[in-house]
């Protein structure tokens, strides 16, 4: 078979849906032989920042010399972006040839989410990784990545999202993403309200394991364009994180404390590896800036803490006029990602992502129309990108964001490489 045959046989299994449970990936992984068994593992989960918390404790790892495995989803471009060894994507040739292992010992029933985690796990197993990030794809207690316990347990900051799976509220939610947590190692905790700490701090006790919380135990601070971290045992002043965006400050500073607590489980790194981690660190689709001109930004900021932040990272680029360029997945809160970013809008162009539960263009240019906004149907993402260009003066700004499907999208378009974007 070929990648893309592999490739779009794995997309396939997406009709079974979402079905949070252990037991299957935990059957395909014994018939494997237990390749989650032969490196430990540093577990993410949260509603917004696992991804440039990941990137950036991975680049801290690659600069300490570890070879390091990294787990991601979804994918922006391309479906080989979910595993990563040193920053370097996995080749078409060893997904194909892995996953032909992987199908051969799964169920039928077995899930597209319950096949891709067996496949980054055999992956880093035969690739022979000293640590693996795995971050989870949803939820946490019941997800296929909680097959295996952490050396460490990094909870991002927990929001609204997901809640036909997950709970209609703050609580519930936070239990779900604690469900990573066990008696296995440590805990770092980014900022969250206080409901969501609680339930992190009572399963941390529960596990009896050590809870550090961002703006407690250690934290980062803007100084101008300067970031100062003060951790655990170290401060580290006037970091230049490579990932923009105010609120990186806080997922900066939970990848330190991170690797301050390697350092005591058989990674150390210098405090020069740690900087140049911060530095060197990279990820796409967050605040992502295309110099133009016309400039145009990507994030993707998806639920309203995702867009909050967005807002107050925007406070810093300079612009006349800020063109948007929207499009939502249908099971996402539309007025709290539409609304705040609606009144910061000149114009609003809305598009309809290349996937079955996308909102149409035309639904949501509807409703923006009806909040005040002056919008239009673009239809098709690309017919979004090409309008806005069209319009956008020397100094104006366009933002693409609303959805980590349409920032893929959008990116594929941009760097003019096919994207095959999926809901999984």
């Amino acid at each position: 078979m070929t990648f893309t045959e592999i490739r779009d046989s794995l997309f396939a299994r997406g009709r079974f849906g979402i079905r949070p449970g252990l037991e299957t990936v935990r059957g395909i992984l014994q018939r494997l032989g237990h390749p989650e068994r032969q490196f430990p593992v540093v577990h993410l989960a949260g509603t917004n920042g696992k991804g440039s918390t990941a990137a950036f404790l991975t680049s801290i790892l690659r600069e300490g010399g570890y070879r390091t495995g990294l787990f991601t989803s979804p994918h922006l471009i391309s479906f080989t972006e979910r595993f990563q060894i040193n920053g370097r994507e996995i080749s078409e040739e060893t997904v194909v040839s892995l996953a032909k292992e992987v199908l051969a010992v799964a169920p039928a029933e077995a899930t597209f989410f319950e096949l891709v985690t067996s496949l980054a796990l055999l992956y880093f197993a035969r690739e022979k990784v000293e640590l693996a990030l795995l971050e989870v794809g949803m939820g946490g207690r019941l997800d296929a990545t909680n097959a295996v316990s952490g050396i460490l347990s990094i909870i991002t900051p927990v929001s609204l999202d997901h809640c036909r799976y997950l709970g209609d509220t703050v609580r519930e939610i936070a239990g779900e993403k604690a469900g990573i947590i066990s008696g296995c190692g440590p805990v770092v905790c980014s900022s969250q309200d206080d409901e969501a700490l609680a339930v992190i701090t009572a399963r941390s006790a529960e596990c009896a394991v050590p809870l550090h919380r961002a703006g407690h135990e250690f934290r980062g601070e803007w100084r101008g364009d300067l970031l100062d971290y003060h951790g655990l045992n170290c401060s580290l002043l006037g970091l230049m994180p490579g990932i923009s965006g105010d609120y990186q400050a806080d997922n900066a500073a939970s990848a330190l404390a991170a690797a301050e607590l390697l350092a005591e489980r058989g990674f150390p790194a210098l405090p020069s590896a740690l900087a140049r981690g911060i530095q060197t660190a990279t990820w796409p689709g967050r605040m992502e800036l295309f110099p133009g001109p016309p400039r145009l930004l990507l994030d993707g900021a998806h639920n309203p803490a995702g867009v909050a932040a967005l807002l107050t990272s925007l406070e810093r680029v300079k612009r006349k006029r800020l063109i948007l360029v929207t499009g939502l997945m249908a099971d996402k809160d539309r007025e709290g990602v539409l609304t705040p970013l609606l009144a910061r809008a000149d114009e609003v162009l809305t598009v309809t992502v290349d996937l079955p539960l996308a909102t149409p263009a035309e639904e949501l240019a509807t409703y923006c129309r009806a909040h005040g906004a002056r919008a239009t149907a673009a239809g098709a993402v690309s017919r979004g990108i090409a309008l806005a260009t069209e319009r956008a003066g020397y100094d104006d700004l366009i933002l693409v964001t609303g959805s980590l499907y349409l920032v893929g999208e959008a990116r594929g378009l941009l760097l003019h490489r096919p994207s095959r974007p999926f809901q999984g």
